[in-house]
């Protein structure tokens, strides 16, 4: 008779993270916001199908922005997308600078 006994790496199911250099990419975004006075606090959550970067105006509030990567569409839509506070997808594609130039836009407005 075998027993078989599961290691805790294979009952962990697989998550969706962001790497390094996307962080990079969307700190430096965040961090020009907040030196604008746009937002004040984020969140980051690692799921089985997705990464979600949530963007605040204040903490006990729902987010402004989702940056969203899903893998799965990465051959269809693109994996990146910014989501309004209304759920609707602001931009998607491929290219996570490209998809972001959309708050950008909004920061220039900010400034001025």
């Amino acid at each position: 008779m075998t027993v078989h006994t599961p290691t805790p790496f294979s009952s962990a199911p697989e998550r969706v993270s962001f790497h390094r250099t996307e962080l990079n990419v969307i700190l430096s975004l965040y961090g020009r916001m907040v030196a604008a006075g746009e937002w004040r606090d984020y969140g980051i959550s690692s799921l089985s199908d997705m990464a979600v970067f949530s963007v605040f105006r204040r903490t006990a509030e729902n987010p402004l922005y989702r940056i969203e990567k899903r893998p799965k569409l990465r051959m269809k839509q693109g994996m990146y997308s910014v989501v309004g506070m209304d759920g609707q997808i602001l931009k998607r594609g491929g290219d996570l600078k490209t998809v972001l130039r959309v708050l950008e836009r909004k920061l220039i407005r900010a400034v001025e």
